[in-house]
Formats: C-alpha cells, sequence, structure tokens
C-alpha cells in the first residue's frame, strides 16, 4: 500500500510515489470513484519510454474508456499484470493491489509539475 500522503498527483488524476529513480503510478482514489466499476486496463509494455503528461495506459469502466497519463517522464520497468485478471483492483485499492506501472525516472526534477496530497485535495474540491 502506498501512502497518498506522500505520493504527487497530476491534474488529470494519477498519482505516484518515488522511491529512488523509480515512480510507481496509477490512479487516484477520486478518479476511481468518478470512472466506477473498473472492467479492463490496458497496460504499457515494460521497456516503453513514456513522458510526463502523455497517454500510456487505458483504463475501461463500465461507463467509457479513459486515458491515462505518465506521471513521469522515463522507462517502463514493471506492469502490474495482474490487473488484467482483476480490474477491480483498481476500484477496492487504487494506491494498493490496483497500482499500474513504475516508471525509471529520466527527469526526477518533473515532480515540481505535480501537486502534494493537499494541493491535490484543494484542486479536487474547486474542480
Amino acid at each position: 500500500m502506498f501512502n497518498p500522503e506522500i505520493c504527487f498527483y497530476a491534474k488529470s488524476h494519477e498519482w505516484a510515489h518515488v522511491d529512488g529513480d523509480t515512480a510507481t503510478a496509477g490512479i487516484s482514489d477520486h478518479a476511481q470513484h468518478e470512472i466506477t466499476d473498473v472492467v479492463y486496463v490496458e497496460l504499457p509494455q515494460v521497456g516503453r519510454v513514456v513522458e510526463q503528461g502523455k497517454p500510456c495506459a487505458v483504463v475501461e469502466s463500465v461507463k467509457a474508456a479513459f486515458d491515462v497519463y505518465s506521471p513521469f517522464s522515463g522507462e517502463i520497468s514493471e506492469v502490474n499484470a495482474e490487473l488484467a485478471s482483476h480490474p477491480e483492483w483498481v476500484n477496492q485499492a487504487p494506491h494498493g493491489q490496483g497500482w499500474f506501472f513504475k516508471v525509471r525516472l529520466a527527469k526526477p526534477g518533473e515532480k515540481e509539475n505535480l501537486m502534494s496530497f493537499d494541493q491535490y485535495r484543494e484542486f479536487i474540491k474547486t474542480g
């Protein structure tokens, strides 16, 4: 479980927990509530180079399909392959079993473009 209070957040509702040169990413609890019942997750390939703020995954719910954007630039080092069999984890544990991918950070300074937990809470209140 990744503590939501020590994660970084994008305006597109992804979270990232940084540990050394790697960030684990997923969608926020707020986002999973908005999306509702997740039925499918398409993850990026390991080794793919992603850019901050660019789409790299897709989540489908009973409502629609939504792009998931990378919170950091870098190379995908791992994906949560279990989501293929258990997409409901995105709803049940968005900061736990429902994580999407890990990205090896190319530009750690990009965290300056993201929000803290408190900033994100204020953002979703006004959004």
